[in-house]
């Protein structure tokens, strides 16, 4: 026990060691606050102390750095000015060697002038005298051909009469032949006009005769042409039609023009061509290509000398339009790709949420067994809060168990207790 004197009513009384050491603790613990609030203080004033001083030194070098930069700038300024003052005469230099040049340039252009005028005229005189070289050889010349001239009249006069003995060969030929075998002659001529260019224009192009007559009709030629990749670049049904010039009987082309798309559609051919003779007279047919497609869809009527250029033009028209082809036809395997892989899809969803099913299923039991757990631990739990908490009271009252609560009341034990100390 230790006596404590009060400061105020100068009473003394005693305390034991566990209120000595808190009141000691407290007395303490108000005297390091104290000091700390005065080291506090302490340290805030030589902060502040320290800050001014930072300052003026700050503002003390911000100044002599001005002043040097000053310095510099009126040095830089007079280094400028006489580097101006130097270029300045440097240019008036170079301008008086100019105007010197251009002085001398000009002598030199009146030089040039004078020169290329005495040229001119040089070429003048020569060319005034081969003006008169082309004169006389100009009537020579006009002599000379005026002699051709008459001898190829004579020449012309000889090859009309030859041309019009040829004609009326020709003529008596027609006379000859059938009707059947004007029109086969019609189409050799065609087929031997295309296998002339076949090896050099048409390489990979199909040109034979229409053979298929289970329709009941059938045209005389099919032309069809594809790319390396197999689609059809164009393809063209060829009529061939003629008819002899003392038939009783004469043909029209459009006579054979509903036909000729009959064919062309059995045959599933883009375009169709009726390479005719008919009609000889004809100003409408004899003007070349003729596009009837107002009548029928992609038709066309030509002489046969039109025949070769008109499978150019379509050929070549296809060629064109082959890139838009290309892209339909992969649009068209993309589409079947598409559809496939949508069917595919399909069987993969109904699997899928079949087994998501029974997943599903099997997931629900496992979640009910869990819960089932999750209240059994619970319990457990429960049980070992509660423990714990009995515990926690049990070492409460440990601790609360001191030798003076255990002899209070107990003057024997106090004793022992007094006399082993």
């Amino acid at each position: 026990m230790n006596e404590i004197i009060c400061p105020h009513c100068k009473k003394a009384f005693k305390i034991d060691e566990a209120g000595y050491a808190d009141i000691l603790k407290q007395v303490r613990d108000h005297q390091f606050e104290e000091e700390i609030k005065n080291r506090l203080n302490l340290a805030d004033k030589e902060k502040e102390s320290a800050v001014k001083l930072a300052e003026a030194n700050i503002r003390n070098s911000l100044q002599e750095q001005l002043a040097k930069k000053e310095r510099e700038l009126a040095e830089l300024r007079a280094q400028k000015e006489v580097e101006l003052s130097q270029k300045l005469a440097q240019k008036q230099s170079e301008l008086l060697q100019i105007k010197s040049q251009l002085e001398n340039a000009e002598v030199a252009k009146k030089l040039a002038i004078t020169e290329a005028v005495r040229m001119i005229e040089k070429e003048r005189d020569d060319l005034a005298n081969a003006v008169k070289i082309k004169d006389t050889e100009k009537q020579l010349l006009e002599k000379s051909l005026s002699e051709k001239h008459l001898a190829a009249l004579s020449e012309k006069d000889a090859i009309i009469k030859l041309k019009d003995e040829e004609i009326a060969l020709r003529k008596d030929m027609k006379l000859k032949l059938s009707t059947k075998m004007i029109g086969e002659t019609l189409e050799q001529h065609c087929e031997n006009e295309f296998n002339k260019i076949r090896a050099t224009a048409f390489q990979k192009a199909y040109f034979e005769k229409d053979n298929d007559s289970r329709s009941g009709s059938k045209g005389d030629f099919i032309y069809r042409e594809s790319d390396e990749a197999g689609n059809e670049i164009i393809s063209i049904m060829f009529e061939m039609k003629n008819e002899g010039d003392e038939t009783a009987t004469k043909k029209k082309n459009e006579d054979f023009l509903k036909e000729l798309d009959k064919d062309r559609t059995e045959k599933r051919c883009e375009y169709a061509v009726l390479v005719s003779l008919l009609e000889a007279e004809s100003e409408y047919y004899n003007s070349g290509i003729v596009d009837v497609s107002h009548k029928y869809n992609k038709m066309y009527v030509v002489r046969p000398q039109f025949f070769i250029p008109i499978i150019t033009l379509l050929r070549n028209a296809a060629m064109n339009s082959m890139q838009y082809k290309a892209e339909l036809a992969l649009i068209r395997n993309q589409n079947i790709d598409i559809t496939n892989f949508e069917e595919r899809i399909n069987t993969f969803k109904e699997g899928f949420a079949r087994n998501y099913e029974l997943a599903s299923r099997r997931f629900k039991e496992a979640i009910d067994e869990i819960d089932k757990t999750i209240l059994h631990l619970q319990k457990t739990k429960d049980a070992l809060l509660s423990s714990d908490n009995n515990l926690r009271l049990a070492n409460q009252k440990a601790e609360d168990l001191t030798i003076k609560k255990l002899t209070q009341g107990n003057p024997t034990m106090r004793a022992k207790f007094d006399e082993f100390k």
